[in-house]
């Protein structure tokens, strides 16, 4: 007999939330927080850890991703409150296990990305207007994207769904020309393997590609927004997965058979070069412009979802309950929003956080490790939300191989990095722990 969905999962979570997001909607978030900044300098990265081969990384992500993203459908099939991986875990595990992943997921797939990205996306303005590589431009750009995009998504779910559909459109489309238009110029010897590449190569060199494929547990947030979350979920996620990874293998096929070895030279924009080496100087600006567009659009889709994992901590009172008010008119998280892309402008305009990004990727590493064991868990007692879940074929098969290959790609990091990714953990212990004790605390009677 399936177990009632209280707490979380049940009919509190998301009073006065509504589920005005679709498919099509879902998978432009998900497109949007996959391909992101990363796109514009990725090819280069692969190419420098395997050469031609780089194409095997990729698919090894995929596959990674594959069966990451099967545990996340599974799980918010059952869990179809806002807060995602957050929600799914302490479904599972209980409160601290859920605030745990909920901050690493907050800070390092949310926060730190959002950051590192508008500080790209400064440099890439400068590029085309040098006056905004002055403190007070950047400060303009960074404080002026974040503030509309906290407008628009405090005025309504579907306003900020609608935005992030058009920029899809719009960043997608010179991506998909110049995949395309690449293939036309690429000589066959640039192609040529040098050799079979070694398993710890791939797994160096998966472990920073695996970076681009992420963004699907910051998508799948606003669970308390989506329309019918066990049809909705697998559809738009797998949607969006095929979609990036077919669009990741052009650009690496296109890049590596245009520029050849030059490709690993070329880190700062190496898909302007091949746009340049293409169309001329004309497809290098316009390559500018369109990164411009996808580091909006991935700051867009940030915007939505981000600010709901701090919603759901003020909900489920682990954080601030002032983080779960809801807007009166608007029907939106506004407080949590305000606060989210707040803190996000402040940690742009004080650093690069190029240093944090490598946190990131172990951090979301963590994340996937914890939602696919909550998979098996939700399974387990036949946890339920809204409409019939997501059966996985196997049991737990799928998420045991999900852990085996998230351990494995962990297994390549830096002895200090893992060190870094363990501190953002000890932190969130120590703020659960002390929430607790406030909480507990009794208020001291006046005179």
């Amino acid at each position: 007999m399936p177990l009632p969905t209280t707490g979380p999962v049940g009919r509190r979570a998301d009073e006065g939330l509504v589920r005005a997001i679709g498919v099509r909607a879902l998978a432009a978030s998900t497109l949007n927080c996959i391909v992101g900044a990363g796109i514009f300098v990725l090819p280069a990265v692969a190419a420098q850890g395997l050469g031609p081969a780089a194409i095997v990384s990729y698919l090894v992500c995929a596959v990674a991703m594959g069966l990451v993203i099967l545990c996340v459908a599974a799980a918010g099939s059952r869990v179809s409150s806002s807060g995602g991986m957050y929600s799914y875990t302490e479904a599972a595990f209980g409160p601290f296990a859920g605030f745990a992943i909920g901050t690493v997921n907050w800070f390092a797939a949310g926060v730190v990305a959002s950051a590192s990205v508008a500080n790209a996306l400064v440099g890439a303005v400068a590029e085309i207007a040098p006056v905004f590589a002055t403190p007070i431009g950047r400060a303009v750009i960074i404080l002026g994207v974040y503030g509309a995009l906290a407008a628009a998504n405090v005025r309504g779910v579907k306003v900020g769904a609608r935005l992030i559909e058009g920029i899809t459109v719009a960043k997608l489309t010179p991506l998909l020309l110049l995949a395309v238009a690449g293939l036309f110029f690429m000589r066959p010897e640039h192609l040529a393997w040098h050799g079979a590449p070694s398993l710890s190569a791939v797994g160096q060199s998966a472990l920073l590609v695996i970076f681009a494929f992420a963004g699907t547990e910051i998508a799948v947030t606003p669970g308390g927004e989506i329309r019918n979350p066990a049809r909705t979920l697998p559809r738009a996620i797998f949607m969006a997965l095929g979609l990036s990874t077919a669009l990741y293998l052009t650009l690496q096929v296109s890049a590596q058979g245009v520029l050849g070895d030059r490709l690993a030279t070329e880190t700062s924009a190496p898909l302007a070069a091949v746009a340049q080496a293409v169309v001329g100087n004309g497809g290098r600006l316009l390559l500018l412009f369109a990164g411009i567009v996808s580091m909006l659009g991935y700051l867009s889709a940030d915007a939505l979802v981000t600010p709901r994992m701090l919603f759901a901590f003020g909900r489920d009172e682990i954080g601030p309950r002032g983080l779960s008010a809801v807007h009166p008119t608007f029907r939106t998280p506004y407080v949590a929003i305000i606060v989210n892309q707040a803190i996000s402008a402040l940690l742009a305009l004080t650093g690069s956080f190029r240093s944090l990004l490598i946190i990131a990727n172990l951090g979301a590493l963590i994340v996937y490790l914890g939602v696919a064991l909550a998979s098996i868990e939700l399974d387990r007692r036949d946890v339920r939300g809204d409409g019939p879940p997501l059966r996985l074929p196997g049991g737990p098969v799928i998420p045991i191989l999900a852990c085996l290959v998230v351990l494995w790609l962990a297994s390549n990091a830096a002895l200090a990095d893992a060190i870094a990714a363990g501190a953002v953990l000890l932190t969130a212990a120590l703020i659960f722990g002390l929430n607790r004790v406030l909480r507990r605390r009794p208020a001291i009677a006046p005179g």
